[in-house]
């Protein structure tokens, strides 16, 4: 989800036929929504802020919130409804159910259309976390090992790779070829020019990391991948005391009033949908949200513990992406869709970030892969494991296309902005409000002043997608 901290992605849609004990209570389960939304967006948060302007943005971020969180709303009551309609219609007592999936209610009312919409929206969100990840992880691989491999300075500086606030499309080429020039330089052997051929961001390591990654995806269950969920609790925890420390450091640097100041910052910018992009991904939990809920103690509660999560993460993007931000010392027009990449290799705790970071990528992205291969291969031939030969050409054929975005377009920011505005026009916002229009339809409870309030967020969904392919500096 993206590639999220326990992403979204890793609840398969397929539907569950039994009853699991519900334990856990809402302390634990307004924990489980905050962690599953965690993810790796929030590394280009500061970066959406430039994009969207810093008040706009801001304000974006908490009306993102609102929406996506209304919008799980609806699924949850979309779906107790029709298990309640099920129950009176089959004379069975409600606790017979709960375990409904929303692809189930997408198919009663709008057919195998709309199961197999559903099920592709999931695969396609999680195709562009698989994506995202790979970007990521190539990017901490190469930092990680280059910060052994060339002598460390416990250097605090910061990076601004491009003067010109609207061409980032060579951002991560010219950080790699900077940062391999000035060690060249500094060491005129030849076994540094042979390294820097071997060891480079966008041409060899992501296929390195396909030695590394491939044999832990072949695996019949994910289990032992599981274990390692907490390591991303960890790593969001780091990041905010990363935060701290910087944003100390470096003090607060933003202008609003005085444009030819270096810190100028302007609080509104026509390339907002960059930021809601990035922002309907960072939210988007709507594939598992039945899953984490049906596991409270007191089902009443789950709406109201549903809101708390938003909030919570809505703070913790908003206290880390401003954070860094504000403070940021440079032109805010130089701040990266990866912040980290704002940061040399010799930076001590960018290091440790960027190691924590790539750990818990590594034992995430195997479950990535998994629920893919689950999803998939339920869909096509009704069996989630057809066969060693079927499993590993699955598994090359993701990995390639995440290969192919690493060499070839490694921006996370665009592909983020992408894959978040797609899924939150499809499964957030089109799937769910178009099945509420239509059962407020059929009780003949529906009004023009709810028609017109939903569809006008389907059209926004809509139009936030399609803006992704206008914004300036992608």
């Amino acid at each position: 989800m993206p590639d999220h901290v326990v992403p979204p992605q890793f609840i398969t849609i397929v539907s569950i036929s039994n009853k699991i004990e519900s334990k856990q209570g809402s302390l634990v389960t307004i924990f489980s929504l905050w962690n599953t939304m965690m993810g790796t967006s929030i590394l280009s948060i500061p970066w959406a802020l430039k994009m969207a302007g810093f008040a706009n943005g801001v304000a974006l971020l908490i009306l993102m919130a609102a929406l996506m969180c209304y919008s799980a709303y609806r699924i949850i009551s979309i779906t107790h409804g029709m298990e309640a309609k099920l129950s009176l219609s089959e004379g069975l007592p409600l606790a017979n159910y709960g375990y409904l999936d929303f692809s189930d209610v997408c198919q009663h009312y709008l057919g195998k259309f709309g199961l197999y919409t559903a099920i592709t929206c999931s695969l396609m969100s999680l195709v562009g976390g698989m994506i995202v990840y790979w970007i990521l992880m190539s990017n901490f691989l190469y930092n990680t090992v280059s910060f052994f491999a060339k002598t460390s300075t416990g250097n605090d500086s910061v990076l601004c790779p491009t003067s010109d606030n609207t061409n980032t499309s060579n951002i991560t080429d010219q950080l790699s070829v900077n940062f391999e020039s000035l060690y060249t330089l500094a060491n005129p052997d030849i076994n540094v020019r042979l390294y820097n051929k071997v060891w480079d961001l966008t041409s060899t390591v992501p296929v390195f990391l396909l030695l590394l990654l491939f044999p832990l995806l072949n695996f019949k269950s994910p289990t032992f991948f599981t274990k390692f969920n907490s390591l991303a609790t960890i790593s969001v925890t780091y990041l905010m005391i990363f935060t701290v420390v910087k944003a100390t450091k470096w003090g607060v640097n933003i202008e609003f009033k005085d444009k030819f100041s270096e810190h100028y910052s302007p609080n509104i910018s026509s390339n907002l949908a960059a930021l809601t992009g990035i922002a309907a991904l960072a939210y988007f939990i709507h594939n598992c949200v039945l899953s984490i809920l049906r596991s409270h103690k007191k089902p009443e509660n789950g709406v109201r513990d549903l809101t708390i999560a938003f909030f919570l993460v809505c703070f913790t993007y908003i206290f880390i992406g401003v954070g860094l931000y504000i403070s940021f010392p440079l032109q805010k027009s130089c701040i990266q869709d990866n912040i980290l990449n704002n940061l040399p290799l010799d930076d001590s705790l960018a290091f440790a970030a960027r190691a924590c970071m790539l750990l818990q990528m590594v034992a995430v992205f195997p479950l990535l892969i998994y629920v893919f291969r689950v999803q998939f291969f339920h869909v096509v031939s009704g069996n989630i494991y057809p066969g060693v030969l079927k499993v590993v050409l699955m598994n090359l054929l993701m990995c390639a296309i995440s290969i192919l975005f690493a060499c070839f377009l490694p921006k996370i920011g665009k592909v983020i902005g992408f894959v978040g505005a797609f899924c939150g026009f499809s499964y957030a916002l089109g799937l769910p409000f178009l099945i509420h229009l239509i059962s407020l339809y059929e009780k003949h409870q529906l009004t023009w002043h709810s028609f017109f309030i939903h569809t006008f967020f389907i059209l926004l969904g809509f139009a936030n997608f399609i803006a992704q392919f206008f914004i300036s500096g992608h």
